[in-house]
Parts: C-alpha cells; sequence; structure tokens
C-alpha cells in the first residue's frame, strides 16, 4: 500500500523509498487493522477469495489484507520493480508466499489479464494516474459483478512536530504543508480529487465513505523518529525556495542525524493524518 507518498519523487533513490513505505506500514499498523476490518465488513459473506492491490508499493496494504482475509491471496499490482521484489521477499519471510501473486504493470496503460477480483484495495494510488476514470474503468472490468472496491485517499502528509518546537521557529511544519500543497497542485492534479464522483463516472455503484483519522500520541515507538524524518526530508526536496532561510535552517537541523534536538531523538513527535475510504461497487 503506497499511504501517502509519490513513487516518482525526483531524488529519492529506491532504498530510501522502499524503508519510508515499509515504515508506513509499521507506524500506521492500528489504521490499517481499522480500515480493513471496515473493508471486510463491507465485503460480507461469502469471504472473497482472490483479492487486488492496486499501486501496492512494498505490500503495506497486501499483507494487511493477508491478515484480515484469512482465506484470500492477493494480487500486488505495480510498476515498481524493486518494490514487487521487497514484497516477494516480505511474503516468504512471513510464511505467505504461497497467498502472493506480483504483477508489474503500468496503471495508465493497458492492464494485465488478472482474471476475476473479488475486491480490489487502493490505497493512495489512484491520484498518481494520468487519467483516474479511465485507471478506475479498467479497475471496475476487473472485479467480478458485485466485487467490492476499496479506494482510500490522503488528505494531507502526516503532521509529525509539536506547536513548540525550541528551536525558534513556531509553525514550522505548518508553513512546509502549505509550500508542499503549491507544488503538489501542478504535479498531483487529483489529489484531494471528488473520488465519489469519479467513481460514479467509471461505473460504480458508491455504497459508502468514512474519514480514517489517525493520532498517535508520544510516547511512540523508535521507528517513529526515523518514518518522520525520512518523511519531512522528501519534503524538503520540493521546498527549496518555497520557503524562507531560516525555516529550511531549521528544517535541516531537525533531518541532522547527529542532533540531539533532531527526529531521531526527539520524544515529543505525534503522527496525526487523516485518510478518507470510499467502498463501491461493481453493480
Amino acid at each position: 500500500m503506497a499511504t501517502h507518498h509519490d513513487h516518482s519523487a525526483a531524488g529519492t533513490d529506491d532504498a530510501v523509498m522502499t524503508e519510508l513505505l515499509d515504515l508506513d506500514g509499521e507506524v500506521l499498523h492500528a489504521y490499517l487493522s481499522e480500515v480493513t476490518a471496515w473493508g471486510r465488513q463491507l465485503a460480507g459473506d461469502p469471504e472473497p477469495r482472490h483479492l487486488l492491490d492496486v499501486g501496492s508499493g512494498t505490500g503495506t496494504g497486501t499483507f494487511a489484507l493477508l491478515e484480515r482475509f484469512e482465506k484470500a491471496d492477493v494480487t500486488a499490482l505495480d510498476m515498481s520493480a524493486p518494490y514487487l521484489h521487497h514484497l516477494r521477499n516480505k511474503a516468504h519471510e512471513r510464511g505467505v508466499a504461497h497467498r502472493v501473486h506480483t504483477v508489474q504493470a503500468d496503471l495508465d496503460a493497458a492492464w494485465p489479464d488478472l482474471g476475476p477480483v473479488d475486491l480490489v484495495w487502493a490505497a493512495s494510488s489512484l491520484h498518481h494516474m494520468a487519467d483516474p476514470v479511465r485507471t478506475l474503468t479498467d479497475v471496475r472490468t476487473a472485479l467480478r459483478p458485485g466485487g467490492l472496491l476499496v479506494a482510500v485517499e490522503l488528505d494531507s502528509f502526516p503532521r509529525f512536530l509539536p506547536d513548540d518546537l525550541g528551536i525558534g521557529r513556531p509553525g514550522l511544519e505548518a508553513r512546509c504543508h502549505a509550500a508542499l500543497a503549491e507544488e503538489h497542485n501542478a504535479r498531483l492534479p487529483h489529489l484531494g480529487a471528488d473520488w465519489g464522483s469519479l467513481l460514479t463516472r467509471a461505473g460504480f455503484a458508491v455504497e459508502t465513505e468514512r474519514v480514517f483519522a489517525v493520532d498517535l500520541t508520544p510516547p511512540l515507538p523508535v521507528s517513529t523518529g526515523r518514518y518522520a524524518q525520512l518523511s519531512l526530508r522528501r519534503v524538503r526536496t520540493g521546498l527549496e525556495g518555497r520557503l524562507s532561510a531560516d525555516d529550511l535552517a531549521a528544517l535541516d537541523a531537525l533531518l541532522d542525524d547527529e542532533r540531539p534536538d533532531g527526529l531521531l531523538r526527539r520524544g515529543d513527535l505525534h503522527v496525526r493524518t487523516t485518510r478518507t475510504a470510499w467502498a463501491a461497487r461493481h453493480p
């Protein structure tokens, strides 16, 4: 599950992105459990047996689905060969390789023949598509009649910093997000789209919409610091020229591995974000 990341971001190598996606699943595990439980309830009985994870990344959604749907197999679909290789290795380590099938495909190109699918999971992947309605139409075609799509999109990237950082730059993270939103408006025009309307245009019957709020407070696992560091480091690449020199210097100090007040050593980090999910059927 690619929960909040642009896979094509310039300057981000596969190893760093792989670590970040894995940390996404680790830190947001409780949220993933909640949203997959919601999807399982909506899916009803009999339990879906063939699931499709669209834009699977390194498998955050794939493994959450395997835990929730104990009788199901999952096809993980992504355009990145390194991500899929990492996903397969994780499946072997967890003893579930026999339940995972990977397919490398560009979602903006012709779809592969996946056979009838009972449930499609698309988490933070649809906003990357050049033509979401066309992609969603392909998703509907892959679903069996009556099959369920669970589409999850981010309302904003996670926020980690307390209001009072103690570094003389109150409001730093809010300014980072505002500047990032300007950059995303040009590069990711479908981020924040009206997905209920787009699903309807693609031929789905939208059943329900739900907002999932994530609000993790200290004390948090040690991995949260690394998650925050990698997330804000990616944000930093798009902020040159968009923030003041003082703000950029403060952000660089937070990202520094060695500083005692850097992200890796702070005990006051939070993880706050929201996700909106839509459940829709193939009529």
